[in-house]
Order: C-alpha cells, then structure tokens, then sequence
C-alpha cells in the first residue's frame, strides 16, 4: 500500500472523527438542554424546537445543504470535493446516531451531565470548533453556512467575517420567536458561537484570518503554476540571493484564506518535500479575493471635488 493511499485512508478517519466530535457538540450538548447557537445546525435546531421534534435537525441540515450546494453551483459555479458531500453526510449520520445513544446526552444522571449551565455552550463551542476545524484542515467543509457567506460575498461588498456574524445572529434572534424561548436562551447561544471563534483560532486559525506565505523551492514554477491554475490564486515571484551560495534564486510571494493553507501546503510538499515554507497570519488584506477597501473612498471623493 503506497503512501498516498494511506494519507487518503488518514485523512478520512480523521474527517470521520471530526464529524463526530462536532455532532457531539450538538446532540449531545446544546440540543438535550434545549440550546441553539449560529450557523446552519443552529437554524436546524430553531426548525427542530418550533416543530416540537417533528423535524429532527439532522434531517433538515442534510436537506438544506443539499439544497445551498445546487442554489451555489447554479449561482457561482463552485465545484465542491467528495471531501465536502462526505462530511455533510457522515456528520448526519454521526448526529443520528449519538440523537439515539442516550448515554451521550449531558442530561441529570447521565456521565455528561452538567450542572452549571453556563458550561453547556462554552463546551459545545469548543467541540464544534475542534470538529470544524479539524474538518478545515483535511481539505473538507460542513456546508451550511459557510456556502450562504461565499454568495452574499460574491454579490456584494461585505466581507466573509461581517456575513458570518450577520448570520449568526440572524439565526439566533430567531429564538425569541418561539414562544417557549427568553432572552437567556439568546445568551447562550452567543456564548457558544463567542467560544467557537476563539477556539477555531488555535485549530486550523479562524475562518476570519489569512496567510501570507514565502515559499522558497527549486520546483517553484510547478508550485506557481498549481496556485494560479488549480487555487485561482495570484502569485508573486520576489528576487533574492543566498548569502551562504551566492546563489539567485526566486523565492514565492503567496496571500490565501485559512481555508486554503491545507490544501496548499499538502500540494508544496507533494511537489517538493525539500521546499522551505513561511507561514505569518495577517488579519487584514484588502483586494481582490478578500476584503473590499471601504474606508475613506466616499471622503475622498468629496475632497477631490470640492478641490
């Protein structure tokens, strides 16, 4: 058995486990105690508490990201991997089966009971973020939310961070709608999407971040050619010198999302096990295939004019 079969057998063990660890979050957390939180399990919990259990969340969530895959590839284009349609599926099917395993429930008398309250969504939030974060790293995606941000940012200027927090707390204002829901319902929900974007950062590095990369590599042609043609991503090719050797050499210039840094690093070392590689996260860029520079563009116009 080569090795790229047994890194494919890994990485699929791993998505499984994390998919489990995130449905953990869910049925065996937040859902028994009667909680919801933001993102797309977030709202299928909302449908599940307003339909009194008749439509369990793990059928809805598969229903609707089956349904934003078709709405996004219409709409974008986008091709998403088996990756994706494999965790979608096995975290339905993991939801399934820890909804029927009792024992798992953090309920009074079970091994995972809790009884301060407020530990429920701050652990909720840590395991979801684990789950997805481990999901990100392998080269996977949970849909659901994720698929509603990439569109709104396709159309109009708002960037990824502002249309995940939008959506979250669109998602968890809808508690206050259901007559057996409060305020402190919405509370906790926001503390578990609060934990959840604190402990995503040490997993794979938040959803909100990116990177910026300085690749050093004699196959750097191969390497660039990958990025632009494969990752639709620009590439910038800086000239240096090794002081050791004397030597010109071309070293890579590479700005990508948290997102694509799995998959790019996992093809640098596929192309060249030799390259060295700096990674430094930066928080703020600004152009195309990120953020859209809003600040002062309307002020200066106004000063051109009146000048």
């Amino acid at each position: 058995m080569n090795k790229k079969v047994l890194r494919t057998i890994w990485e699929y063990l791993a998505l499984t486990l994390a998919c489990f660890i995130f449905a953990f979050a869910w049925e065996g957390l937040m859902i028994p105690n009667g909680m919801s939180a933001g993102g797309m399990m977030g709202l299928c919990t909302v449908v599940q508490y307003a339909t009194g259990g008749l439509i369990q969340a793990q059928y809805s969530y598969v229903v609707i990201n089956a349904i934003l895959i078709i709405i996004a590839v219409w709409a974008m284009g986008i091709g998403f991997g088996f990756k994706t349609i494999y965790c979608i599926l096995m975290s339905t099917v993991a939801m399934e089966l820890i909804s029927d395993a009792v024992f798992l429930h953090s309920l009074e008398g079970r091994f995972f009971y809790i009884q301060e309250t407020i530990l429920i969504p701050i652990l909720a939030g840590a395991a979801e973020a684990v789950g997805i974060g481990l999901v990100i790293r392998f080269g996977g995606s949970t849909g659901g939310t994720d698929i509603i941000a990439l569109m709104i940012n396709k159309y109009w200027p708002i960037s990824l961070s502002t249309a995940f927090l939008v959506s979250d707390l669109a998602i968890i204002s809808l508690l206050l709608f259901l007559p057996d829901k409060t305020f402190s319902d919405a509370c906790y929900g926001i503390v578990e999407v609060v934990t959840f974007s604190l402990m995503i950062d040490l997993v794979v590095g938040g959803k909100k971040s990116s990177y910026q990369l300085l690749v050093f590599s004699r196959k750097h042609k191969e390497i660039a050619d990958y990025i632009t043609d494969v990752m639709s991503r620009g590439v910038t090719v800086l000239k240096a010198q090794g002081w050791y050797t004397k030597q010109d050499k071309d070293v890579l210039l590479i700005l990508i999302n948290q997102k694509e840094l799995p998959q790019l690093s996992k093809m640098i070392k596929e192309i060249d096990p030799k390259a060295f590689m700096s990674v430094s996260p930066t928080n703020n860029v600004y152009g195309e295939g990120f953020d859209e520079i809003k600040a002062g563009i309307v002020k200066n116009k106004k000063k051109d004019a009146a000048q």
